[in-house]
């Protein structure tokens, strides 16, 4: 039987184990899973880890992240102990210096946690990248958003008011992870694309801003697609944030059809979008930001740094020429992170 460090708590029933957690700040508002020891030993069983296993330190506050309470928020939210391996990647990847979470989620600016999934575990855990890719779309990606939320409240005081100091925030922070939609696009998964072995399962993570949905039925052509998703991004650009970092795009099949009949990789459109997605500093005077102008009007600023900075995903129900952007969280501060699932991080191999 393992031994865990955690405090127990006995409760009459499910209701009054609702009400302790509520009671001490330990959920979001939501019903959580009572985490037995049975549970959360499952969930470790799954992983071959040990209680105290050191899953990662939070660079800026030096909390450190173990494997037995990082399990307790996964069943809390619902996970099943298959769901859990994902979990520990996403986390292990924000406690990468890269993400600065500290920041991202302390700030202001009211980011969530995106985690983006790939490989053959997304059809091992039964998620979809169709439809309402971007809502509930499946069990799977809403239990591991919703743990990664968690495991920030109750590991590192990620409440609002507490260390997070959001103004508005987003639905986002209740669970914000999707899966691509691999099977319906020639193109290579994203994981893959950012150094995850192929036939792999990766995650990446970004502190992102709400989605900012878009639609453009009106053309096959590529160029013209990508102008309406450059257009969105530069209006993120002109009424949040000037600066570039990476932003991800989501297309769904009916506009990937006209990218694959044109024989477009995920490259061309970086390529594409790295040159068109850019504003003026004089594009600010149109949206009540005038004062920041300046003598620097004809100044021009790129929404990315580089054409790796954009986050392509095929995902998305199969009807509808609609699409998404979604900004970063503040410029280049925060990276996106990409891993392996199952990978060890700093470990002699």
């Amino acid at each position: 039987m393992m031994e865990f460090a955690s405090q127990r708590h006995n409760a009459d029933d499910f209701m009054a184990v609702q009400e302790l957690f509520h009671s001490r700040k330990w959920t979001d508002g939501l019903p959580v899973v009572p985490p037995t020891p049975d549970a959360v030993a499952a969930c470790l069983e799954w992983t071959m880890m040990t209680p105290d296993h050191l899953v990662g330190i939070e660079p800026v506050r030096a909390r450190p992240i173990t494997a037995e309470k990082l399990a307790i928020n996964a069943v809390m939210a619902g996970c099943l102990p298959m769901h859990f391996p994902v979990v520990v990647a996403a986390f292990t990847a924000m406690l990468q210096e890269p993400f600065l979470l500290h920041g991202a989620t302390a700030s202001t600016g009211g980011a969530a946690i995106l985690i983006i999934v790939n490989g053959p575990v997304r059809a091992e855990l039964g998620m979809s990248g169709t439809f309402n890719a971007l809502g509930a779309s499946d069990r799977a990606t809403t239990v591991i958003g919703r743990a990664v939320k968690l495991a920030l409240y109750n590991l590192m005081d990620v409440r609002p008011g507490d260390v997070d100091r959001s103004t508005l925030g987003h639905p986002g922070k209740f669970s914000y992870c999707i899966a691509e939609d691999e099977e319906n696009t020639p193109w290579l998964p994203l994981a893959e694309e950012y150094g995850v072995p192929k036939h792999a399962s990766g995650v990446t993570v970004m502190a992102a801003g709400a989605p900012r949905q878009l639609m453009n039925e009106w053309t096959t052509k590529p160029e013209e697609i990508l102008d309406t998703y450059a257009a969105e991004l530069k209006a993120s650009m002109r009424h949040y944030s000037i600066w570039p970092g990476n932003y991800v795009i989501i297309i769904p099949p009916q506009l990937r059809e006209h990218f694959n009949a044109a024989n477009w990789s995920k490259a061309d459109i970086r390529n594409y979008m790295f040159e068109k997605a850019r504003v003026l500093r004089r594009d600010w005077a149109d949206c009540g930001k005038g004062a920041v102008v300046g003598d620097r009007g004809d100044r021009e600023y790129a929404g990315l740094s580089a054409p790796e900075d954009l986050l392509v995903v095929a995902a998305g129900g199969p009807a509808g020429g609609f699409g998404a952007v979604i900004p970063p969280w503040y410029g280049n501060k925060s990276r996106a992170v990409t891993m392996a699932i199952g990978a060890c991080v700093d470990c002699d191999v």
